[in-house]
């Protein structure tokens, strides 16, 4: 079974993040593996472990997302590759992304791609299907169980706190939601071997493409914090008082009545 996995680097929202003219401050921010990219990850090597085949991560970005790779190599995927666009694009958006990875899947036998059910940087959730529609291939989203048998896939998919059966067939595109498994941490072992695994870099003209080609069809005007929250108030004495202060509260300075 040729098993692909979509991987994205994202910064880690657990860290503080500064924002500078509009754009994240790289320079302190820290940065992960997607963390809905490793539910996928984790997937992918439970089907593979149980079905055969291989395992491939696939990212697009600079030389640094070679950590997250690796990374994903050393949980015990086989293969890895790095689409370098460090040298040919400024930025990017969704159409960017899956324009790339349609030149990169072409003339490959793909059984399943997996990915994440949303980016936690910009969380438009929009790859995987926007992917699998240029690729004409099945897709199901936010699934949290899989089960392949043959041809054949049945799939369970969060829909709003319920849950819905899907069946459909190889070959497949799915993005994985927390609740489909429980990703690994790197074992030392995995680590050491994840530095041989073949990590294969290619740029866009190794995929047929230029600049022209992936230019964004959207731009990001203004990136900013959220503002800080104002500390409570604790109203105090009796119950007619507090009402009466809450209204006035809610009039003259929260202003929503």
């Amino acid at each position: 079974m040729n098993i692909y996995v979509l991987l994205k680097r994202t910064f880690d929202t657990e860290e503080k993040i500064a924002i500078n003219d509009g754009r994240i401050d790289e320079e302190g921010a820290e940065f992960i593996i997607n963390p809905y990219d490793e539910y996928a990850v984790e997937e992918a090597i439970n089907l593979r472990d149980e079905h055969g085949g291989e395992v491939t991560v696939v990212t697009i970005g600079e030389e640094e997302s070679e950590k997250q790779l690796r990374t994903a190599l050393a949980m015990g995927a086989d293969k890895a590759v790095l689409i370098n666009t460090e040298d040919d694009l400024e930025d990017g958006d969704q159409f960017t992304t899956v324009k790339i990875l349609e030149a990169f899947f072409e003339g490959k036998e793909a059984d399943i791609i997996l990915a994440g059910n949303v980016a936690i940087d910009e969380a438009s959730g929009q790859v995987g299907p926007r992917l699998a529609e240029r690729l004409d291939i099945p897709y199901v989203t936010t699934i949290t169980s899989i089960s392949v048998d043959g041809e054949t896939v049945q799939i369970e998919r969060d829909v709003e706190g319920d849950v819905e059966k899907v069946e459909t067939s190889l070959p497949l595109l799915v993005t994985c939601q927390q609740g489909l498994n429980e990703p690994r941490y790197p074992s030392l072992p995995g680590i050491m071997k994840a530095k041989k695994k073949p990590l294969e870099e290619l740029e866009l003209d190794d995929l047929d493409l230029d600049e022209g080609d992936v230019e964004a069809k959207t731009k990001t005007v203004d990136i900013f914090l959220p503002p800080e929250k104002e500390a409570g108030k604790v109203l105090e004495g009796e119950i007619d008082d507090q009402v009466k202060e809450l209204v006035s509260l809610l009039r003259n300075e929260a202003k929503v009545l």
